[in-house]
């Protein structure tokens, strides 16, 4: 689907306040480490809001296409999309930060609206193309996550983004499963050859909570 590499996203700035912990006047080494795992940036406030509605992207998408075609890919990968969702939750419910999740289909950031609305039409078309749909949501997913956990030094970030990573190597190989059985093959939109090449090569992996 070549259309979709033309596909950039460009974060969308919510302008929500940091809220940041009291830094302590102690200068020990390890005090400021402590406080660099557990603060927030304004970027990575930004990044758990992305994520949330790239994660609610790739849910109300499959339940879309799950309804239209019933490809069982759809049916179980939309429920694990779900649990992506409440990870993201969980850590901006940790860090107090306020959030808005819209009916399904609908995004507060333009750019996933406009995924949104270009992944259910190019899907609704056939069986072929909703599979396609599905590797390019993983695929862009796992490069956005990786270029957030690489941005941040915050811990508990890193462990909630590594997981969602793990789960998406996984979904995109069942997505690229399925598309070979029917005769056709995936090109990946934003991972590179080399990088796609390992995660298709490699086993499902047990991915933490």
């Amino acid at each position: 689907m070549k259309f979709f590499k033309q596909i950039k996203i460009n974060l969308f700035i919510f302008g929500l306040p940091l809220l940041l912990a009291v830094f302590s006047c102690n200068n020990d080494d390890s005090s400021v480490a402590d406080q660099e795992n557990t603060n927030l940036t304004n970027e990575d406030n930004t990044a758990l809001l992305f994520m949330l509605e790239e994660e609610k992207l790739a849910r109300d998408t499959y339940t879309y296409l799950e309804d239209l075609w019933e490809i069982n890919q759809f049916s179980n990968i939309k429920k694990s999309e779900q649990s992506h969702m409440n990870a993201v939750i969980g850590l901006l419910d940790q860090y107090d930060i306020s959030y808005s999740l819209l009916a399904y289909g609908e995004f507060n950031n333009p750019e996933i609206q406009k995924l949104y609305d270009q992944f259910i039409d190019y899907g609704s078309e056939n069986k072929a193309n909703a599979l396609e749909v599905g590797a390019n949501i993983e695929d862009l997913d796992i490069v956005d996550l990786a270029k957030f956990i690489d941005a941040t030094t915050n811990s508990a970030m890193i462990q909630v983004f590594e997981s969602l990573q793990c789960g998406s190597r996984n979904h995109l190989r069942s997505f690229v499963n399925a598309i070979e059985l029917s005769g056709n093959t995936y090109e990946p939109q934003y991972l590179t050859q080399e990088d796609y090449i390992l995660i298709i090569n490699d086993n499902q992996e047990q991915c933490g909570p």
